[in-house]
């Protein structure tokens, strides 16, 4: 998907201090963001000058203490804001929530009134906890698998997944995870070049040992329209093969027509653009995350002709296949 940037799309990005945070998440997203709001002022004509709050704040204002006795001053209390993330943190959640009975009323409120939230690992659990999740898909990191899937027998906790969205809501695994989940929120309100000038200067030296994903698909599941599903789940499994729609309409019992208005309906796009940006989010995937060839990804995300797929990547992205790589590779200086 191609992101406009514009400068009214995001003013405030809000990051959560509790005390027994792990104070690594919250310093992590103010970097990341922080350095975004500077490119991006920078990009506008502004100079090194942020265009957008990045902001810590804690429940009452009142600075707090991280899971390393370190004491964390903050920019303020909780306010509307546009991004909501939520950092790790060490604690018994219900002590937390008990402690800070004003969290989950905000991030209810600052949800319905259009803001993205955020969830990194145990902090995922507040999302949860307010009933956001609810029938959504989500992860955590793997540790609290257990406690979270009893905890939250409504939410689809998928363990396979480092990185799950649905609806403005984020969840990512653990610390890599979160990074690549910033990046692409980089992206989606200050655009590619911003984008990969932010993972640039922030993840040259990142191993992954996973693929980042597919993320910006989840809000498109959210419809009624069971047999479209059960297709969007069909295409998330077979996008690199060789089909036709009208035979994928058949087979479900349906006219090509009456198939592409169905699914344009429930999902928002059209069969073959939303086709399209599942290859090229794979290809993203596979581009961060190995060595292959252009021509290898071209072929394994099903497009046989290298050069058409460079020409769309671009048109999805802004950037070539090559650029978007160099976000991720460290630049050795001669």
């Amino acid at each position: 998907m191609m992101f406009t940037p514009h400068t009214a799309s995001l003013r405030r990005v809000s990051i959560l201090a509790t005390d027994k945070v792990f104070a690594s998440t919250l310093t992590q997203a103010k970097d990341f963001f922080y350095l975004a709001s500077l490119r991006y002022g920078k990009q506008m004509g502004l100079g090194l000058k942020p265009i957008f709050e990045t902001r810590l704040v804690s429940p009452d204002g009142q600075p707090v203490c991280s899971f390393s006795e370190v004491v964390l001053p903050v920019d303020g209390g909780l306010e509307d804001t546009d991004v909501i993330v939520l950092p790790a943190f060490w604690e018994d959640f219900d002590v937390l929530c008990n402690r800070y009975p004003q969290v989950l009323p905000w991030l209810r409120e600052q949800h319905a009134k259009g803001a993205v939230l955020c969830g990194e690992a145990s902090g995922v659990f507040w999302l949860a906890e307010a009933g956001l999740l609810e029938g959504k898909e989500a992860t955590t990191y793997w540790r609290f698998f257990s406690e979270f899937g009893e905890r939250y027998p409504n939410v689809s906790l998928n363990p396979d997944k480092h990185l799950t969205d649905a609806d403005n809501l984020y969840c990512a695994g653990g610390t890599t995870s979160a990074c690549d989940l910033y990046i692409y929120l980089i992206e989606r309100f200050c655009g590619a070049n911003v984008a990969q000038a932010v993972a640039r200067d922030t993840l040259y030296e990142v191993q992954r040992n996973y693929a980042p994903g597919r993320i910006g698909f989840g809000g498109q599941k959210l419809h009624q329209d069971l047999v479209i599903l059960q297709i969007q789940q069909w295409l998330e499994v077979h996008f690199a093969d060789k089909f036709r729609f009208e035979d994928v309409a058949r087979e479900h019992g349906m006219s090509i027509r009456n198939f592409m208005r169905r699914f344009q309906t429930a999902t928002g796009d059209k069969p073959l653009h939303y086709l399209q940006r599942l290859r090229i989010e794979t290809a993203k995937g596979l581009l961060s995350s190995s060595r292959k060839s252009i021509k290898t990804i071209s072929y394994e995300v099903g497009y046989d002709d290298a050069s058409f797929f460079a020409r769309l990547f671009r048109q999805h992205t802004e950037l070539s296949p090559n650029q978007y790589r160099q976000q991720f590779v460290q630049e050795v200086e001669a």
